[in-house]
């Protein structure tokens, strides 16, 4: 449990661990050289709970906290979690069974947001999660989206004989190290149910959150691209295709929202990473909604007021859906001040399952 700058929710964390039904516990909290009392808090639940271990070190960021805690650990099985979230009852106890059953190497299990004291379900993730069953990634490529670390339970002896660890110095550590623990895993157990709860910062500080910013991007292309990397080297053209038109694009919307404030810096760095990524496949294949489709392609060919033209319209919509014009047999996007003509029909496509 790395702890940097979290003093507002470690103790809510380490309550939600320690009160688990699963008591066979080894809590390592990896105190990373917090400025805040988030070292000091760790140790008092030390001083009172013998289950408890803190390690302080000098702030060496995310991953290498998770690293750190793992040569730290002593244990068969090994969790991983974010010290601003908080771990229902009975998670582990839900996994540890399922991973007993089934043999597998790890064991995901559904997640929910909390924000404001509210627990909310996450559609996109419990859709990975259907049911209590053990796969391999090949029979469920659409795995490769459950990117998280924390919600997940592996075999210590598999992450060590597949030499597994948490890339350092970089945000967004998770998808690349999740994806090889995926790929090399003989199976993959997959719980239905509810194991993390995932806080939504009223604040905003969350690395999540601060999307705006270029070292946040350059962070995001890097891990995009160890990802990508891996799933070429280890895995099959679908889980390819899979990743490139429905994995990696997932978050990219969030970015494309930013592009009428963004500065020029952020800008030229979203056009290369968009078109490294996707040069032989463009995000029009991808499961974007429409007009982030479109912008991706206006992206792709380096059009940013036409960009800014469409973010802004959505952002004027407020929710409401952008006009639909039918041509024929096609339905394309209608945004004022665009030149359909200057676009390719790909890119203002409304798929049938869109109209």
């Amino acid at each position: 449990m790395p702890a940097y700058d979290v003093e507002r929710y470690l103790a809510d964390c380490l309550d939600g661990v320690l009160g688990q039904s699963y008591d066979r516990l080894e809590v390592v909290v990896v105190d990373d050289g917090s400025p805040d009392r988030s070292g000091e808090i760790a140790d008092e639940f030390a001083g009172r709970d013998p289950r408890v271990r803190v390690v302080h070190t000098d702030n060496q960021g995310l991953g290498a906290a998770r690293n750190e805690g793992v040569r730290h650990a002593t244990g068969e099985l090994l969790a991983f979690v974010d010290s601003d979230d908080v771990v229902p009852p009975g998670a582990y106890a839900a996994m540890t069974t399922l991973l007993d059953r089934t043999g597998a190497d790890l064991v995901t299990g559904d997640v929910a947001q909390l924000e404001d004291g509210q627990v909310r379900p996450l559609p996109w993730v419990s859709r990975l999660h259907p049911s209590d069953r053990d796969v391999v990634i090949g029979d469920v490529p659409d795995l490769l989206g459950d990117v998280f670390a924390w919600n997940k339970v592996f075999r210590r002896d598999f992450w060590d004989r597949r030499e597994l660890s948490w890339p350092e110095g970089v945000r967004y550590e998770d998808q690349p190290t999740s994806t090889l623990a995926f790929l090399r895993a003989e199976r993959i157990a997959i719980a239905s149910s509810v194991v993390y709860h995932w806080r939504l910062r009223a604040e905003g500080t969350s690395i999540t959150q601060q999307r705006a910013r270029v070292d946040d991007l350059r962070d995001r292309w890097t891990t995009k691209r160890m990802t990508l990397e891996s799933v070429r080297r280890e895995g099959t053209p679908t889980l390819e295709l899979t990743l490139l038109d429905r994995i990696l694009p997932g978050d990219m919307w969030r970015y494309f929202q930013l592009i009428p404030d963004a500065e020029d810096v952020w800008w030229d760095l979203l056009v290369s990473g968009v078109r490294e990524l996707w040069a032989d496949r463009s995000l029009t294949h991808s499961v974007l909604p429409p007009v982030h489709r479109l912008t991706g392609w206006l992206v792709e060919q380096g059009r940013r007021d036409d960009a800014v033209t469409v973010i802004e319209h959505l952002r004027a919509m407020k929710g409401r859906r952008i006009a639909r014009v039918t041509e024929g047999d096609v339905v394309r996007l209608d945004v004022p001040g665009l030149d359909p003509a200057t676009v390719a029909p790909e890119a203002l496509a409304v798929r049938a399952s869109e109209v």
